[in-house]
C-alpha cells in the first residue's frame, strides 16, 4: 500500500512539473509574441509617422520611379524631373526627423543639428556639382536658395500672416533680423569682392592666369572669414544670447502648453536610423540631378540658370516654406524671421564657403566671383528686405513686395539664356 501511495503521489509530482514547465514555456512564448508584436507596432507607428505623415507623401512614388528611370536609362529630362519631384518630400521629412532627435538631444545640440541639416538638399547638391565640377550649377543653385529664403519663403509667409491677421498689426522683435541681417551684409562684402577686383582690373581676367590666381586666393581667405564669422555667430545664438532668439514673454504661456503636448512621435535611434537613410537617398537623386540637369535644359527649352536659380532652390526649401507660412499665420512672426532669415545666412555664411573650401580640397577652382547679375539681384534683395524689417512691424503689403521681386527675378532668369562661357573662364565666375 505504501508503494503504490508513494508512486501517486511521484505520478503527481512529475503532472505538476510537466505542468510549470508548460506554462514557464507558454510565458515564454507569450513574451515572444509580445516582444514581436511591439516590434511590429513601433515600425508601423515609424512607417505612419515618417513616411505618411506629411502631405508631400503623395510625391513619394517619385522616387522609385527616378531610381527606375536611371536604371532601364530613360530619357534623361525624366530622370531629372522624377528626382526633383522627389528630393521635396525628403528635404521636409530631414526637417522633421530632426525636430524629433532634438527632443532627446537638449536645445543646443538640438539647435546645431538643424543648422546642419536645415539645408541638407541644397549643401548635397552643390557638393556633387563641385565634385563633377560644374561650377555655374553650384553658384546658381546656391544664390538660388538664398534670393529664395529672403523673398519668396519670407514675402509669402508676410502675405499669408498679413491676410490671417489683418485686423491686428504683426510685431515682431527687430534684434534677431538685425543679427541676420549683418551676417547677409557681411557675405555679401565677401561675395562682392573678387566681382569689384575682377572689374577694376578689366578683360584681362580672361587670359592673365596671375589675375585668376589672385581671384583664387581671395576667395579663399574670404570663405575662411565667413565661417569663422558663423561659427561667432551659432556661438552667439546657442549660448551667450540665446534670449535674442526665443519667442516674446507674451507667448510663453501659449507655447508652454503647446510644449507640454508636443513629444517625440518616434523614438531617438529610429530618428536617426530613418535621417540616415533619407541622407543617403537625398544623395543619390542628388547626383541624378545635377548630372541630367543640362540635358533637361535642351529638352524643356528652359535655361540651366533658371532650373539651378528658380526650381532646385524652391524644391530644396519646401519645408522652410510651409513652416514659415504656418508659422506666420499663427502670428509667430519671430519664428517665421528665423527661418526664413536663418535659412539664408546659413547658405550665405557656411554652405557657400564650404564648398570653396571644398573644392580647395579636391583641387577644384570653386570662387566667390558670382558675376555682376547674379550679385546684384543678391544685393538688391538684401537691401529691400532690410528695409521691409527695418520698423519692427509687417503687413501683407510688404509680402506682396518681396514676392514681386522674386517674380522680377525670376523672369529675368529665365529669358537668361546665353550659354555660359566656362571653358574662356577657368575661375569658375558666371560670365556670359
Amino acid at each position: 500500500m505504501g508503494s503504490l501511495r508513494d508512486l501517486e503521489n511521484n505520478g503527481e509530482l512529475r503532472v505538476e512539473e510537466l505542468e510549470n514547465k508548460n506554462d514557464e514555456e507558454i510565458i515564454i512564448k507569450n513574451k515572444k509574441n509580445t516582444q514581436s508584436f511591439r516590434i511590429l507596432r513601433e515600425l508601423l507607428v515609424n512607417l505612419q509617422q515618417v513616411i505618411l505623415g506629411t502631405k508631400l507623401c503623395l510625391l513619394l512614388p517619385a522616387i522609385p520611379l527616378a531610381i527606375l528611370a536611371q536604371y532601364y536609362q530613360f530619357a534623361r529630362p525624366w530622370i531629372f524631373a522624377f528626382s526633383l519631384l522627389g528630393l521635396a518630400p525628403l528635404a521636409e521629412r530631414v526637417s522633421f526627423l530632426t525636430e524629433q532627435i532634438a527632443h532627446f538631444t537638449g536645445p543646443t545640440v538640438g539647435g546645431l543639428l538643424n543648422a546642419t541639416c536645415g539645408n541638407a538638399t541644397e549643401m548635397i547638391i552643390g557638393l556633387f556639382a563641385l565634385y563633377q565640377r560644374k561650377i555655374h550649377v553650384l553658384k546658381y543653385s546656391l544664390l538660388g536658395s538664398i534670393l529664395s529664403n529672403l523673398l519668396l519663403v519670407l514675402g509669402s509667409s508676410l502675405f499669408c500672416g498679413g491676410l490671417a491677421n489683418i485686423k491686428k498689426e504683426q510685431r515682431f522683435d527687430r534684434k534677431q533680423a538685425d543679427v541676420n541681417s549683418l551676417l547677409l551684409l557681411l557675405g555679401l562684402l565677401c561675395h562682392m569682392l573678387p566681382l569689384m577686383y575682377r572689374l577694376a582690373l578689366g578683360p584681362s581676367i580672361n587670359t592673365n592666369n596671375n589675375v585668376t590666381t589672385s581671384i583664387l586666393g581671395l576667395s579663399r581667405v574670404s570663405s575662411i572669414c565667413m565661417l569663422i564669422a558663423y561659427g561667432g555667430y551659432l556661438f552667439f545664438q546657442l549660448r551667450t544670447h540665446r534670449q535674442l532668439f526665443e519667442a516674446p514673454d507674451e507667448e510663453d504661456d501659449e507655447e508652454d502648453k503647446v510644449s507640454e503636448d508636443e513629444e517625440a512621435v518616434i523614438g531617438f535611434w529610429s530618428s536617426f536610423a530613418w535621417l540616415i537613410g533619407m541622407t543617403i537617398t537625398i544623395a543619390l537623386l542628388s547626383e541624378y540631378v545635377v548630372g541630367t540637369i543640362e540635358a533637361a535644359s535642351d529638352s524643356w527649352g528652359i535655361s540651366v540658370s533658371f532650373i539651378s536659380l528658380i526650381l532646385l532652390p524652391i524644391v530644396g526649401n519646401a519645408a522652410e516654406h510651409a513652416g514659415s507660412i504656418i508659422f506666420a499665420l499663427k502670428n509667430k512672426l519671430d519664428i517665421s524671421l528665423g527661418v526664413a532669415l536663418g535659412s539664408a545666412s546659413q547658405i550665405s555664411m557656411f554652405v557657400v564657403p564650404l564648398c570653396v573650401i571644398v573644392g580647395w580640397i579636391i583641387g577644384v577652382d570653386m570662387d566667390l566671383d558670382f558675376s555682376l547679375l547674379e550679385t546684384g539681384s543678391v544685393a538688391f534683395s538684401i537691401i529691400l528686405v532690410a528695409f521691409t524689417l527695418q520698423d519692427g512691424t509687417s503687413h501683407y503689403m510688404k509680402g506682396v513686395i518681396l514676392c514681386l521681386a522674386y517674380c522680377a527675378i525670376a523672369a529675368c532668369f529665365f529669358f537668361h539664356k546665353i550659354p555660359i562661357n566656362i571653358d574662356n573662364n577657368p575661375s569658375g565666375s558666371l560670365t556670359a
